[in-house]
């Protein structure tokens, strides 16, 4: 009994080294590359935090004397603030879900079996490779109310022009467009390599027994699909709550502040106002939204994952 084990131990101690070395190897290949992306990843935000907790001197461009929480009292207490943060859910709300379903339910199509198919995948990925101010340029000339094409064809239809950027509704509806019609490539991509990994033999044994294909698509493709399409959901989120370049090329915020987004008025509020601390207070703020936020939806795709 005692041989046994002393054999065991002097076997253990073997893998444990092993296992050791791996470690350590693995490591001291990643270590350089991971100092510099911590380096990088650490300053911004600590010279970040440390500017919001104190008044900043645009002589020096530094921290001067410490405010305490004075920054974030002042932010807290601003109504644009809040009126920014309103404006960035709206438009999340409406952003997200409409480029999952259209990406996803794109996907669906250029999977199907018809010729030109090919051709049809290459063109979706022209969005995603357009600068975004560019898209918001571009964008904004289709939607011109005199002489966008979009204009000119509801009145082919028999209705009015839209003032697309002079009414706060609409100018919404135009940046959630052109951030879609961005940004929807990108869903397809993830939805299409998804599509053309799952297990091909369900689908037969689901053709053999007489499904469908809706039986299929809502009984099999979908729940199957669910963790994917959740972990797609937080990418396209950590994405679009970054949102500025659009809003600041298609309406600067615009009309009366129904497109500010809360990155767009940051960047106001710092280098056109010229209040560093009050901006770097809000991106603080903003960062731990995301990061709870963030770590809600994660906490929720794993528990899909698990599930299905």
């Amino acid at each position: 009994m005692s041989m046994t084990t002393a054999t065991g131990a002097r076997t253990a101690r073997p893998r444990a080294s092993a296992r050791l070395a791996d470690a350590v190897s693995r490591w001291a290949f990643m270590a350089p590359s991971a100092i510099i992306l911590a380096a990088m990843l650490a300053y911004p935000i600590f010279y970040t935090v440390q500017i919001s907790f104190a008044r900043f001197d645009l002589m020096t461009f530094s921290a001067v004397e410490w405010v305490g929480w004075d920054n974030y009292r002042h932010v807290l207490d601003d109504y644009r603030f809040w009126s920014s943060l309103r404006v960035t859910a709206i438009y999340l709300a409406f952003a997200l879900p409409l480029q999952i379903v259209l990406g996803f339910g794109i996907a669906f199509l250029i999977n199907a079996d018809w010729r030109g198919r090919g051709t049809v995948r290459a063109l979706f990925i022209i969005p995603m490779v357009v600068a975004p101010v560019v898209a918001g340029g571009i964008w904004r000339m289709i939607l011109d109310p005199l002489w966008g094409i979009v204009n000119w064809l509801i009145g082919l239809a028999g209705f009015g022009p839209l003032d697309w950027f002079g009414d706060p509704n609409l100018a919404m509806a135009a940046i959630v467009i052109i951030d879609t019609w961005r940004w929807t490539p990108f869903v397809v991509l993830i939805a299409t390599a998804a599509l053309l990994a799952l297990p091909r033999d369900i689908f037969e044994a689901a053709e053999i027994d007489g499904a469908n294909w809706w039986s299929m698509l809502w009984s099999i493709t979908l729940p199957l699909l669910v963790p994917i399409i959740a972990a797609t959901f937080v990418v396209r989120w950590l994405g679009a709550v970054k949102m500025f370049d659009i809003a600041l090329a298609a309406t600067y915020g615009g009309p009366g502040g129904a497109t500010n987004v809360i990155n767009l008025f940051i960047y106001e509020e710092a280098f056109r106002s010229l209040r560093f601390a009050e901006s770097a207070a809000m991106a603080v703020i903003v960062l731990i939204l995301t990061m709870i936020l963030t770590g809600i939806f994660l906490v929720g795709s794993r528990a899909l994952e698990q599930r299905n």
